[in-house]
């Protein structure tokens, strides 16, 4: 992209978050890259490709594919070996971006494996990773990247080399770069080890000011009518911070981290219970970066509080339902208590309002981010809801309250003198979430890669070979030498090298995990309503959609109450979004289970046209009621002989209580042709037959 085609990083503005990372990551690499989160429209892509236009040039060896530093060459460079000391060219820093659907051999490189075994000849042709190497490796949407593709840039990020081996050939290049990720937190969350990985975090947010929007309209706009045009007018801007990062990476050298400051950053990272060291050290990085960025050789205590903002909110979630972010006034106490050790340290410098202060305006695609208020109802299970109350007293009701008090339908146990029911009530804080078993698919898919269900995948341990279809991406050496044998002879083999033709070549086929698609239909009618109930079932989905967040699954959450089902998420990689949702669901009304299976049909079948591939699992969660509309328990019945039609896996959890109970969740098992657990057999300790039950019953099935 030239430097007229891109959007300068000067008229970006709000966004200091976003904008101050970016900047700290180009005066100090060490501190180990950004991950932007929010939403879409937010300018989170237009700043990361802004950025490379600031970075310093690069020199580099001439003719070196691989970008070597003439001053100090790799050793291994499979463009080497280069002299010691020699001549070297220039140029400008890269921004390599790697595509969420990229190969792993785009990736890594490319080895020509029938060159090697035909000629003996080692052809590599190198990979983004390569590309990358002394620059800036950008990945839009770095949720959504496969997970073989996030086990490459784990291995490159902890060594600095990237390492590709086929078959007993091995080449190996040197690739050290600026990780920067953008992402949207409702498309799903990243894996903790990538998220580690990542240096800082920033949280982007659309400006509610209009003045600001206007702002933003005005200037994309004049850069879309004639990019060279606008970035000419910003170009003194551009030139001015271009001097103001070489200034601050010739400065760093000489920056002071103080025992007093180190102090502080170790106070900090235990006060928030930052797993590892890596925080602390981020934290160094950053603090020292910010000292040298205003100029300063002394690491002061307002550094420490903005790279502690910078590196730990993401470094404390326990799972994906925590919010992120920063306690800031517990942060102001902790490094007030640390001051309290030292009696020479300044007291901390309180926090700034949100958006004001900044001379650029507003971004290109969105206004000034703020942080998030961290105590908006974040880590109380609750999601912010009020406490739960009868609808006709007003106060909270009591944990044991029996179901006629709270929806319970006619024909169910309860004590008590019965009240009229309400037709809705108020949401239900969840239960404690737990370990589950795995739910798996039965039989063999060919999905995307993920944790839950026996497929064919190109990563995983090998099970036979074919020939191959296209170019030859893993290599079966045994069937390939079998393949080549009995032709030796004819083909006039001297000496002891084997010839081998495109013919013999065999793909290894291998099989390892799949990612599935777990739709949960959950039944929200008054007769699930009993307060301690309802916490119960929305404690076993959550445990079993943190499952499904560990296993790379995508999910779908229909629910059905009164007279209709809905589609409360639509299938999405967002197990966080689910879990929001069902937080915030009312209980109530009666029980339309046939619209619940209906609906959770017509999500199935459009998912089956946009991903044939990505097997899904059903968990209907009821106590097995059907209660709305005319016939309502044959109407059931047939809708769930629909999904057993087509061979849909489907698990029921049963949420009958009481002393007495009717069985009907086994009854929709048996219809659904699937298999029906309780809320207490799901827990791990409970659940150790659950997949063999599941799979002995289709086996079953095909054999019938």
């Amino acid at each position: 992209m030239s430097t007229s085609s891109r959007y300068p990083f000067t008229a970006i503005v709000g966004q200091d978050d976003l904008r101050l990372a970016l900047l700290l990551n180009a005066v100090s690499p060490a501190v180990g890259g950004v991950l932007v989160r929010g939403e879409k429209g937010t300018a989170k892509s237009t700043a990361v490709r802004a950025l490379a236009a600031l970075l310093p040039p690069v020199r580099t060896v001439e003719g070196c594919r691989f970008s070597c530093d003439p001053a100090a060459p790799d050793p291994g460079c499979p463009d080497g070996p280069h002299p010691a000391v020699g001549p070297g060219g220039e140029r400008a820093a890269r921004m390599v971006e790697l595509p969420v659907g990229a190969s792993e051999d785009r990736l890594v490189g490319a080895l020509d494996i029938e060159r090697a075994l035909a000629e003996g000849v080692k052809a590599f042709e190198p990979g983004l990773l390569a590309d990358a190497h002394r620059g800036i490796l950008y990945v839009d949407e770095v949720n959504l990247l496969h997970d073989h593709l996030i086990d490459l840039l784990l291995d490159a990020a902890a060594m600095g080399a990237s390492y590709v081996e086929r078959e007993g050939v091995s080449v190996r290049h040197a690739a050290r770069f600026l990780l920067v990720g953008t992402m949207n937190p409702e498309e799903g969350e990243l894996r903790p080890q990538l998220l580690d990985r990542f240096g800082l975090t920033v949280e982007v947010a659309a400006s509610r000011e209009p003045d600001q929007r206007v702002e933003v309209v005005r200037r994309r706009l004049a850069f879309e009518d004639d990019p060279a045009a606008f970035a000419g007018r910003w170009s003194g801007e551009e030139a001015g911070l271009r001097e103001r990062v070489a200034a601050a990476r010739a400065l760093l050298p000489r920056v002071r981290l103080g025992d007093g400051s180190l102090r502080r950053i170790a106070a900090v990272c235990a006060a928030f219970e930052v797993d590892g060291m890596r925080g602390d050290l981020v934290m160094a990085r950053t603090a020292t970066a910010l000292a040298a960025w205003a100029g300063r050789t002394e690491v002061a205590v307002e550094d420490v509080r903005q790279a502690a903002l910078l590196a730990l909110p993401h470094r404390r979630r326990r799972n994906p339902f925590d919010a992120p972010g920063l306690d800031e006034e517990k942060l102001d106490e902790v490094l007030r208590d640390a001051a309290a050790d030292d009696p020479e340290d300044e007291p901390p410098t309180p926090p700034e309002e949100p958006g004001g202060g900044d001379d650029d305006g507003p971004g290109p695609d969105g206004g000034g981010g703020g942080r998030p208020d961290p105590g908006d109802g974040a880590g109380d299970g609750s999601g912010g809801l009020p406490p739960q109350r009868t609808e006709d007293s007003g106060a909270p009701a009591p944990e044991d309250a029996p179901e006629a008090l709270t929806g319970a339908e006619p024909g169910e146990s309860g004590g008590g003198t019965p009240r009229p029911a309400s037709a809705e009530q108020r949401a239900v804080a969840a239960g404690e979430p737990f370990r589950t078993k795995v739910l798996s698919v039965p039989g063999l898919g060919a999905g995307a890669a993920g944790r839950r269900s026996r497929a064919r995948t190109e990563h995983g341990r090998t099970t036979g070979a074919t020939r191959p279809e296209g170019a030859l991406t893993k290599l079966h050496l045994t069937a390939t030498v079998r393949a080549a044998a009995p032709h030796q002879r004819a083909r006039g083999r001297s000496g002891r090298g084997l010839v081998v033709r495109r013919d013999d070549l065999r793909q290894a086929t291998r099989e390892g995990r799949e990612g599935n698609l777990v739709l949960f239909v959950v039944d929200a009618s008054g007769s699930m309503a009993a307060r301690r109930r309802m916490g119960a079932v929305k404690g076993a989905v959550l445990s079993l959609l943190l499952d499904a967040y560990q296993r790379r699954d995508k999910v779908g959450l229909v629910t059905f109450r009164g007279r209709e089902a809905e589609v409360a998420l639509p299938p999405t990689s967002s197990v966080d979004a689910a879990a929001a949702r069902l937080q915030a669901l009312p209980t109530g009304g009666r029980t339309p289970l046939a619209a619940g299976l209906l609906k959770a049909h017509d999500v199935l079948r459009v998912e089956r046209l946009r991903d044939a591939t990505r097997r899904p699992l059903l968990v209907v969660v009821t106590d097995g009621r059907a209660t709305g509309g005319p016939e309502p328990v044959a109407l059931a019945g047939r809708a769930a002989r629909l999904h057993a039609a087509e061979a849909t896996a489907s698990v029921v959890v049963d949420c009958e209580t009481g002393p007495v109970r009717l069985g009907l969740a086994g009854e929709l098992a048996r219809e659904l042709r699937g298999t029906a657990v309780t809320l207490d057999e799901l827990r791990a300790e409970a659940l150790t037959g659950l997949v063999k039950d599941v799979t002995d019953h289709h086996r079953a099935r095909r054999a019938a």
